[in-house]
C-alpha cells in the first residue's frame, strides 16, 4: 500500500482508510530513533530514569522510544517551546517543536520542502541523503550499505546487520525491536526503505490514503452477467485514515472505507499498547477473524480480489471485536492473539448499526485464539505480498481455532497458513474447516497462490488455485436456509495475473484472466462456469 521513511527519530501508529469505501490495511504510531550509537537500551533497567531528562541531546533517556521534544515529558520545557521563527533548516525540521505556529510539525509544514531541505525526503526519492553526518534515517553513514551500481534503497533491505522483518504500517509502529536486529521501527531498514511503508514518511500524524482502479473486463463465459458482454467501471476506490491516537505513544487507530456501489465503513480499529513488551489491546469492527485474507487493503491482493471462498462460509462478521495479544517470549518466533466478538454484523460495513436480511432472534457471537511461528525471519499477516524487489528468506506458519454462533448455525473452525517468502518468489497456503453442530455437516476450503517477480520494479506475476468443498451434507436441515447458509455451495476456481509496475510500486496495470465453476443449487444440473478477462490500472497511494 504505501511507503517512504524519515530520519532519525520516529515512527507513529497508523493503519487504514477513511470516508468512504475499501478494506484496510495501514498502521502505526509515534517513536523517536536515536543514532545506532545511543539505541542500544540501557544494560541496567534500574538505572534507567522514568522519563526523559534532558531534552535536546539527542538520546531518548527513558528508553520509551521517543526522543528529546518528541516525549511528552518534554512538552513544557523551554527547549520545546517554539520561537515563532520560520522552519526553514534541517534542524528545524527534525525538531519536533512547531516552531513558526502555524499548526504543522516538522515535515508537515510545507516549508520543509524547500531548497536545501533533506530531512524530509524519504524513500520515494529513490536515494539516500548521505551529505555529511547521518542521513535521512538517523543512522551513521556507515552503518548504511553502499548502493552498487543499479541498485535503490529498497535493495538494502536484510543487507548488512539488518534483518528483514519489519516491514508493515503496524510493526513499524510498535516501539518493537521486532526482528531483533538492533534496529526499532523508523531506525529499521524495512521500515524507513519498504515502500509500502506508510508511517515513517515524517513526522507522526492522522494520515489519508487511497487506492482506486478502473477495469476493462470482458466476460468470456458468464451464468450471470451473459456471454460476450463488456464492462467498464472503477473496480475499486478505497479511502483510508490512519495515525496514531493522540497523547497514546505506539497507539494506532484506522478507518478503512469503500466508495463503489454503495459507500461503506468497512474496517474500524483502534490499538493500544499494554506495557514496554509489544503487547497490545485492539477494539475493531469485528471484520477479521483468523483468515489473513480480510484484513489486506485491496492493494495487498495477488490476484486482485481476495479467494472468497476460503472465508465466505466460516467468517460472516460481527458488530464489534476485542483483541490482546503480542510475542510468546523474548525470541520473537512465536506471537499469540486471542478474541471475542459479538453483535449482528453480518459482513465487513455493519459498523453503527444492525443489518437483517431475515428473521435473526439468535445472539451472534465468535471466540477464538491464533498463534503464529517465525520458523525464518520474520513475517506478520499484515504484511504486503506483493513483490517489488527481491526479499530475504522468510518462512511463518500460522494456525488458529474458534467457536461461531450465528443466526441458523453453530460451528467449530480451524484455520492455517503458510507464508514462504524468498528471492523473487512468495508462495501462500491457506485452509479454513468447519465442523456444523447444527447440521452435523463438515466444510473445508483452501488456496494456493503463488507469485513470481520477474523482473525487478517491473514485472511481478501471479497465480492461485483453490476450493471449497462439502464432504458431507446437512443432516435436518432447516426448512428455510436463509443467512449465508443458502449461499454455501461447491465451488473451483483459479487465477493468472501479470503485474506491470508503471510507476515505482505505486501505479500498476494488471491483467487478470479468472476461472470459476459453482456447484447448481439446483439438483441434477450442471456446474455453473464463468470466465472472465480483465484489465485494470490502479494507483495506490
Amino acid at each position: 500500500m504505501n511507503l517512504i521513511y524519515e530520519r532519525k527519530h520516529w515512527s507513529i501508529a497508523a493503519w487504514l482508510t477513511l470516508l468512504l469505501t475499501p478494506v484496510a490495511l495501514a498502521a502505526a504510531p509515534a517513536q523517536s530513533q536515536p543514532d545506532a550509537s545511543t539505541s542500544a537500551p540501557s544494560s541496567s533497567a534500574a538505572a534507567q530514569p522514568s522519563s526523559e531528562t534532558q531534552c535536546a541531546d539527542g538520546k531518548d533517556n527513558d528508553g520509551d522510544s521517543m526522543t528529546d521534544c518528541a516525549d511528552q515529558d518534554c512538552l513544557k520545557t523551554d527547549v520545546c517551546k517554539a520561537d515563532g521563527n520560520p522552519e526553514n533548516t534541517n534542524k528545524r525540521c527534525s525538531d519536533w517543536i512547531d516552531n513558526d505556529g502555524n499548526g504543522a510539525v516538522d515535515c508537515d509544514d510545507s516549508a520543509c520542502g524547500g531548497p536545501g531541505i533533506t530531512v524530509c525526503k524519504g524513500s520515494w526519492k529513490g536515494s539516500l541523503n548521505t551529505g555529511g553526518g547521518s542521513g535521512n534515517s538517523g543512522a551513521p553513514e556507515e552503518e548504511i550499505p553502499d548502493l552498487g551500481a543499479g541498485m535503490s534503497v529498497e535493495d538494502l533491505i536484510g543487507k548488512g546487520s539488518d534483518k528483514d522483518g519489519e516491514r508493515n504500517d503496524q510493526l513499524c509502529s510498535d516501539g518493537i525491536d521486532n526482528d531483533k536486529d538492533g534496529r526499532i521501527d523508523c531506525a529499521d531498514f524495512g521500515c524507513r526503505f519498504d515502500p509500502t511503508v506508510t508511517v515513517c514518511r515524517g513526522n507522526p500524524g492522522m494520515r489519508f490514503s487511497v487506492v482506486a482502479g478502473i477495469e476493462q473486463s470482458y466476460n468470456i463465459k458468464s451464468y450471470r452477467d451473459g456471454d460476450g458482454t463488456m464492462d467498464t467501471r472503477f473496480s475499486r476506490i478505497q479511502l483510508r485514515s490512519f495515525g496514531p491516537v493522540p497523547l497514546i505513544q505506539n497507539s494506532f487507530y484506522l478507518l478503512s472505507m469503500r466508495a463503489e456501489k454503495t459507500p461503506r465503513l468497512t474496517f474500524a480499529m483502534f490499538q493500544m499498547p499494554v506495557g514496554k513488551s509489544g503487547h497490545y489491546i485492539n477494539i475493531n469492527s469485528g471484520g477479521g477473524g483468523l483468515s489473513p485474507s480480510l484484513i489486506l487493503s485491496a492493494a495487498k491482493q495477488l490476484l486482485l480480489e481476495p479467494a472468497y471462498y476460503v472465508y465466505n462460509a466460516f467468517e460472516q462478521g460481527n458488530g464489534a471485536s476485542a483483541e490482546f495479544g503480542g510475542p510468546i517470549g523474548d525470541s520473537g518466533k512465536l506471537q499469540f492473539r486471542v478474541f471475542v466478538a459479538g453483535g449482528s454484523g453480518r459482513f465487513s460495513g455493519n459498523v453503527g448499526g444492525r443489518y437483517f436480511s431475515y428473521n435473526n432472534t439468535n445472539y451472534t457471537y465468535a471466540a477464538g485464539a491464533q498463534v503464529a511461528w517465525n520458523i525464518l525471519g520474520h513475517y506478520s499477516r499484515f504484511d504486503n505480498p506483493f513483490l517489488y524487489t527481491p526479499v530475504p528468506t522468510t518462512l511463518a506458519f500460522t494456525f488458529g481455532a474458534k467457536y461461531d454462533q450465528r443466526a441458523q448455525e453453530r460451528y467449530a473452525a480451524t484455520n492455517s497458513s503458510l507464508v514462504l517468502r524468498t528471492n523473487r518468489l512468495v508462495l501462500m497456503a491457506e485452509n479454513y474447516s468447519k465442523q456444523e453442530l447444527e447440521f452435523e455437516s463438515f466444510q473445508t476450503a483452501y488456496v494456493v497462490q503463488l507469485g513470481f517477480l520477474v523482473i525487478p520494479k517491473r514485472l511481478l506475476i501471479a497465480a492461485d488455485f483453490g476450493e471449497y468443498l462439502i464432504p458431507s451434507p446437512m443432516k435436518n436441515p432447516p426448512s428455510l436456509l436463509q443467512t449465508d447458509l443458502k449461499k454455501q455451495l461447491e465451488e473451483r476456481q483459479w487465477r493468472l495475473a501479470a503485474h506491470m509496475y508503471f510507476y515505482r510500486n505505486i501505479g500498476i496495470v494488471s491483467l487478470l484472466y479468472k476461472n470459476r465453476s459453482v456447484a447448481n443449487p439446483k439438483p441434477g444440473l450442471p456446474a455453473n462456469l464463468e470466465q472472465q478477462l480483465s484489465l485494470e490500472a490502479q494507483y495506490r497511494f
